[in-house]
């Protein structure tokens, strides 16, 4: 039985659709918002998923009760941390520390970014994480090169 913990459910309620379709029996989604918290749970109760629980956590201000996961999923958190005006570098290491406490080790943090590269990814990273794969993403081409303005990666808590 895995847990497994989803952080913005703006962003990834299809993720907890999904896992919980997939028999995952232990899932957690967690928001800072009241409000996202209560929308999520309306839909989950709607459809009769009664394998996902629901928190209202700051993730870069945790209760000591969130831990033990083995597999988080950002898809956004990261990218909007990034970008307060307000300590932004500061947050982000904050974050890290965070995902360390919630994470067992050998535990995989699944990452989708549109403002950082995978360059970048693996930098902010480095301390207790290792890159296992790079998933596929959209890519384009612009004159002569290619690129992707999308970066997904599966990283492993070491």
């Amino acid at each position: 039985m895995l847990q497994c913990l989803i952080l913005e459910l703006e962003m990834v309620f299809s993720w907890l659709n999904l896992l919980a379709k997939f028999g995952f029996s232990n899932i957690t989604g967690i928001d800072y918002s009241p409000s996202a918290i209560q929308l999520s749970g309306s839909i989950i109760e709607k459809e009769g998923l009664s394998n996902i629980k629901l928190k209202v956590e700051d993730f870069l201000n945790l209760s000591t009760k969130l831990s033990g996961f083995h597999v988080c999923i950002d898809k956004g958190t990261f990218d909007a941390i990034s970008l307060n005006p307000d300590g932004a570098a500061e947050k982000r290491k904050q974050y890290v520390k965070s995902l360390s406490r919630v994470l067992n080790v050998k535990g995989f943090f699944l990452i989708t970014s549109c403002n950082w590269t995978k360059e970048e990814l693996l930098d902010e990273f480095s301390e207790g994480f290792e890159l296992l794969e790079e998933l596929p993403t959209p890519t384009f081409s612009f004159g002569g090169g290619s690129g992707s303005s999308v970066a997904a990666l599966v990283f492993q808590k070491t």
